[in-house]
């Protein structure tokens, strides 16, 4: 069985990280902090619960000032790198997860930290508190670090910033309306690094969900300028494009599916076992007398508890299909058991969807 990803904190994580500390702060008590950290409930926190009881603990051993704790967690991070580890060190996410929990009352302390710490470890999660309580300042700040030389500041201008940024706190104001972070992604949308444009794209992502127009204007402002930037835009509209968004898809080039049809389409296993697989088949046929271009995905409709419908859309392929031509398709899809979604036994849905539009919802059962 793989290993927790969770237990990255172990007894020889720890030691390394005391020792180092020790050397910043020579009166640092090694035994309490670790018998701390390995109090009655360490063995049930999952991977963030432990990097906030890291951080509590952490500041119960350091001093009750706040600029000298960011003193000492810059001075440590100087440290660690002179030892050899590496920047983008996710097991030292508790570091700026501690400017977060005690440094919101202390702007300019926790934004120069912030600048710092992000270079050795990424700060977007810690920020997003600031950007809540102080978004006027830190909207501004976030502008100048997207111009800054080091390109994981650059990146934490626009990640941090992503209105919907995956287990992380939202941010409602930029739901909204995220005008104001606009200026960010137009000055990264060329950055030189690829995952800070990748961030930029990310961030579209998240805005196209409350707000698909303003991306897709952004999208028919950009497009056709560089290869970078269009891979970028299309990357940032992923999601419009799995809701099926026709102005998003013509932007890519697919257009009416009025001389596209589905034949001969068939689930081959009408029952499927959980721990199985759904097999079906069709054929694509083209019957236009030019090349068509063809975002060919299905939409399964996973039931749910209470006996409603959940769709899911998988994409198939994404290519040109020949002039007069017909094309076999056989997919698999997995029900093997998984933790990130629960199976329920009972009425189950297949669809076909060509360039945005759905064909062929056919019934199939999920038995024991």
């Amino acid at each position: 069985m793989a290993e927790l990803f969770k237990n990255i904190y172990n007894q020889k994580f720890f030691d390394s990280f005391t020792d180092t500390l020790i050397q910043i702060k020579s009166n640092f008590d090694k035994k309490s902090f670790l018998n701390c950290i390995y109090d009655n409930k360490w063995e049930n926190r999952e991977l963030k619960q432990r990097m906030r009881h890291i951080s509590i603990v952490l500041k119960n051993h350091l001093s009750e000032n706040f600029d000298k704790n960011s003193d000492y967690i810059l001075r440590l991070i100087h440290q660690l790198e002179k030892n050899g580890i590496k920047e983008d060190s996710i097991e030292f996410m508790f570091l700026p997860d501690f400017i977060e929990l005690y440094g919101l009352e202390n702007y300019n302390t926790s934004i120069k930290a912030f600048e710092q710490i992000t270079q050795f470890t990424s700060c977007e999660f810690a920020v997003r508190p600031f950007i809540i309580r102080y978004e006027v300042e830190m909207i501004k700040q976030m502008n100048l670090w997207s111009k800054h030389k080091h390109p994981m500041v650059r990146r934490l201008a626009t990640e941090g910033c992503r209105p919907r940024l995956p287990w992380a706190i939202a941010i409602p104001s930029l739901k909204n309306n995220p005008t104001p972070i606009i200026s960010i992604l137009e000055q990264l949308k060329n950055d030189k690094s690829e995952s800070v444009r990748r961030s930029v794209a990310n961030n579209l992502n998240d805005i196209s969900k409350d707000n698909p127009n303003m991306v897709i204007k952004l999208v028919k402002s950009w497009q056709g300028k560089t290869k970078e930037t269009d891979w970028l835009i299309k990357h940032a509209c992923r999601t419009l494009l799995k809701q099926g968004n026709q102005e998003a898809l013509k932007l890519f080039g697919f257009e009416s599916v009025e001389k596209i049809n589905i034949n001969n389409f068939k689930i081959l296993t009408p029952k499927v076992k959980i721990g199985t697989f759904l097999e079906f088949t069709f054929e694509l046929e083209n019957t236009s007398s030019s090349t068509s271009k063809i975002r060919l995905e299905y939409g399964l409709y996973y039931q749910k508890a209470n006996g409603t419908l959940s769709k899911k859309v998988f994409k198939i392929s994404e290519k040109e299909y020949s002039k007069n031509s017909t094309t076999p398709i056989k997919r698999k899809q997995s029900f093997k058991l998984i933790t990130t979604r629960k199976f329920y036994i009972g009425q189950h849905q297949l669809s076909i969807i060509i360039n945005g539009e759905e064909f062929n919802k056919t019934n199939f059962e999920l038995i024991e």
